[in-house]
């Protein structure tokens, strides 16, 4: 997890050819998809973001299930067979929250269906893959109620729907989705046991050096970025509003005394995200506020989005990480619980 000893240089990432193409081919999909009324294309979208059904009957040894959390609000709950066919196995519960910009993507998407697939397999855990509302038909703070929402419908027991009570509950996502985690994990921080940040969507007006650096690469366009954060912030916020610009909210907060105990974290950073800069930024602002446990993962190769192609290296790191990350977790909380039995 050492950071790399520079920053990588302008030209391509070392991608397959396939990856290549399909990262381009999504990031000019999802730009020919923003109007410039500031409407989104869905209709374009759906013609290609292909929606995977739940599988109950396991699939790569999870099965899934939709259920309906509130009138607005559905879970895709993954279970993985390691969880017992009883019961009996109390396993960590990660609730995830999507990329997409808060503009695209959804619980069903078949890239993420897949991806909280392994996260189930591999831990092992039950994944909650939450389909929040999305921008910018639903602004801030939509998601974030969203996410608060499903967070508290897992904790409550999510509607039987569990196999068991949660060993611990996490709150995880990629993108805009690691955005939503950060501030769900803002709101209930003594509920949340960690969080995991990957490649969190975060802004600012003043441009940092990775997005003077990477803006050609996939999902980087300084356009599409302004674009996105004015679909999903309140009408007339700049990016340094306090959704986007975290690092300096934090900062700011601690600084005002109003610094509240935050979870154990870990920001995955890839080398080859325009982003990069401003996770690093959050993580040190975190500690600098008096977070006890905050990790940075770093994946030099990796552009932004490297996890949702399987057949990359990283992406499989990447799992092992957070596999890593929760079990640890998981096992000091129950020490801890054991402790506190036995005093």
């Amino acid at each position: 997890m050492a950071a790399p000893d520079q920053p990588p240089r302008p030209g391509k990432p070392p991608l397959p050819w396939r990856s290549r193409l399909l990262l381009g081919a999504v990031s000019a999909l999802h730009a020919a998809s923003l109007r410039r009324d500031g409407t989104v294309n869905r209709f374009l979208l759906s013609l290609f973001d292909r929606d995977a059904p739940p599988t109950s009957a396991p699939v790569a040894g999870v099965a899934s299930t939709d259920h309906s959390v509130s009138d607005h609000l559905r879970v895709r709950l993954f279970t993985p067979a390691s969880s017992g066919e009883d019961g009996s196995k109390q396993l960590p519960v990660v609730v995830y929250f999507h990329g997409g910009g808060f503009v695209f993507g959804s619980a069903a998407s078949a890239s993420y269906d897949s991806l909280c697939r392994r996260l189930a397999s591999s831990v092992p855990a039950l994944v909650a893959s939450v389909d929040y509302r999305l921008a910018p038909e639903h602004r801030f703070p939509v998601p974030y109620d969203d996410g608060e929402e499903a967070v508290r419908w897992v904790l409550d027991g999510a509607g039987g729907a569990l196999p068991s009570a949660p060993a611990a509950v996490f709150v995880a996502g990629d993108s805009a989705g690691g955005n939503v985690a950060h501030h769900v994990a803002a709101r209930l921080p003594t509920s949340v046991a960690g969080l995991i940040a990957v490649q969190p969507f975060f802004g600012g007006e003043a441009p940092t050096g990775s997005e003077l650096r990477l803006g050609h690469m996939p999902f980087g366009a300084p356009e599409r970025l302004v674009w996105l954060w004015r679909a999903f912030l309140p009408p007339g916020a700049t990016r340094d509003h306090a959704a986007a610009n975290v690092p300096a909210a934090l900062q700011r907060d601690a600084g005002e005394g109003q610094w509240r105990a935050f979870p154990p974290t870990v920001v995955c950073v890839g080398g080859w995200d325009v982003h990069q800069d401003r996770q690093r930024a959050y993580a040190d602002a975190l500690r600098a506020a008096g977070a006890q446990d905050v990790a940075v993962a770093e994946y030099p190769d990796a552009v932004h989005g490297f996890y949702m192609m399987d057949d990359l290296a990283d992406s499989e790191k990447l799992v092992g990480d957070v596999a890593e990350f929760v079990n640890r977790r998981a096992a000091q909380l129950k020490k801890r619980a054991l402790d506190q039995t036995n005093e």
